[in-house]
């Protein structure tokens, strides 16, 4: 049996990533009852622009229900353009800085597109630097410049380190290397001399074998690096390694990247932010 359908616009005069990050976590309190069906609209800074998104708001509500909309349009005007449709309205920014204001008793001065870095800001500069660098390091590739890793992820191939390495890098800024754990290491019972000088900076992760086979039988169908024996392996003997060594290590079999990205910022204490 079908879900019934709702529509959901997300509005943003930015990126509309906030809203729509803000909207996947409410909305999956409901998927139970409802399927929800996105219309995604960033950069709305005119009311030309906001009339137009709001006939299509009103023309759902009337054939259909009133849809629901995620904001976190700044400009006022746009907003009460906003308020007078016939969704249901939910401003994000709105109900956070009125009761910020309150508390802190202090107006806000609201500006479009603030939450995101400015291209010419120290902070995005750090951004980009923490994304070349973690390109330039992933699975090993170059080992130079470790010492200026904020996090250093091991484990066997296909394990999840690249796109969380990328995750941290472009979410969080950090400079992350990663390192894929062989045969070769288990053999001599050691990690990778390269990293051995790093390892309060190591972070391990593991996963299933069956989830491991077939991820690498998708890369290499009917190979010996993605039969079941071998990911058996190199499972059960990178994480005894990771445990001789007294590295903190997960499973990515059931995480998502932010889960993982999260679990090793807590765990190295690279959870500080300044805005």
């Amino acid at each position: 049996m079908s879900l019934p359908q709702k529509t959901v616009f997300v509005i943003s005069d930015g990126t509309g990533i906030t809203a729509e990050t803000f909207s996947h976590s409410v909305l999956s309190q409901f998927t139970h009852a409802y399927s929800f069906k996105q219309v995604r609209e960033p950069f709305v800074t005119t009311v030309s622009k906001m009339k137009e998104i709001i006939e299509s708001i009103n023309e759902i509500a009337e054939k259909d229900s009133p849809p629901i909309i995620f904001s976190t349009i700044v400009d006022q005007e746009l907003v009460e353009h906003l308020r007078h449709s016939k969704g249901i309205f939910l401003d994000i920014f709105g109900a956070c800085v009125n009761t910020l204001e309150l508390s802190l008793q202090i107006r806000s001065k609201p500006t479009v597109g603030r939450s995101h870095l400015d291209a010419s800001s120290e902070s995005y500069h750090k951004r980009i630097e923490a994304i070349n660098f973690t390109l330039a390091h992933d699975d090993g590739q170059f080992i130079q410049g470790l010492q200026e890793a904020d996090v250093i992820l091991i484990g066997v191939s296909r394990s999840g380190k690249t796109p969380t390495s990328l995750y941290l890098a472009m979410q969080h800024s950090l400079k992350v290397a990663n390192f894929p754990l062989i045969p070769e290491d288990f053999e001599r019972g050691q990690l990778p001399k390269t990293i051995k000088p790093f390892k309060h900076k190591l972070f391990g992760l593991s996963i299933q074998p069956e989830r491991l086979s077939e991820i690498r039988s998708e890369r290499r169908p009917n190979s010996q690096y993605a039969s079941i024996e071998q990911c058996r392996h190199e499972v059960a003997e990178s994480e005894h390694l990771m445990r001789m060594q007294g590295i903190t290590w997960l499973s990515s079999t059931t995480k998502s990247i932010e889960e993982i990205a999260t679990t090793v910022l807590q765990i190295l204490k690279l959870n500080t932010k300044t805005y």
